[in-house]
């Protein structure tokens, strides 16, 4: 009866061959495969390893397209920002149209919620944040959310310039905005029938004409 074969006898299990991509195609891929791992596990379980496992090839072929965890995680959010950033940012109403504030509010959570239909996973990196985050993650959401408050103050600034009614503070209102944004779009990702976008649309839209209605 012959011996069971040796450990060393056996056939090793092979790495995932990954077939030799353009650098550029191959930085996409592990992009690609970093936002799934977070989108589904959370950045808990974003590490080096599981974008690898994620896009089928050896830590080396990661190690080749990007320094470190951090260069491949900021390299994800310049990538996100060009996708979505900046047409955030166009989603404000210009400061010289003012001649119907609420209804260009309203204008502009129909755009965002627009945004957020079809580009549901890139608002869960930015939105559904939990607290152990990298550094280099929260630092540069951060920033890009006091990029969007500045802007967003500076609309109510132009709008409350002959605002006739109660005194009324342009950065405690655009921090209350940005606010409410989020906690509606983190609602409309995690649980999208709550709320009817239409019927939040209206509802900006009977806030801002009570809140901007003149007094006698």
């Amino acid at each position: 009866m012959s011996a069971p074969p040796s450990s060393e006898d056996r056939p090793r299990k092979r790495r995932p061959y990954a077939p030799r991509l353009p650098i550029a195609e191959r930085r996409e891929q592990l992009l690609d495969a970093a936002l799934a791992v977070i989108v589904s596990d959370g950045y808990d379980r974003v590490s080096v390893d599981a974008i690898a496992k994620r896009a089928e090839v050896a830590r080396s072929v990661v190690y080749g397209a990007f320094n470190n965890l951090d260069a491949l995680l900021s390299a994800l959010l310049d990538r996100q920002q060009a996708r979505v950033f900046q047409r955030l940012l166009a989603t404000i109403p210009s400061a010289e149209d003012l001649r119907d504030p609420a209804a260009s509010a309203s204008e502009a959570v129909r755009r965002m919620s627009a945004m957020l239909r079809q580009d549901p996973d890139t608002w869960r990196l930015i939105l559904l944040t939990p607290g152990n985050m990298p550094t280099v993650v929260r630092d540069r959401i951060e920033a890009d959310r006091e990029r969007f408050r500045l802007q967003v103050e500076g609309w109510i600034s132009h709008v409350l310039a002959d605002h006739s009614g109660p005194a009324l503070d342009p950065q405690v209102l655009a921090h209350a905005l940005v606010a409410c944004a989020e906690h509606f779009g983190r609602i409309a990702l995690t649980d999208p029938d709550t709320f009817d976008p239409e019927h939040l649309i209206g509802q900006v839209r009977v806030i801002l004409d009570a809140l901007l209605q003149p007094t006698h």
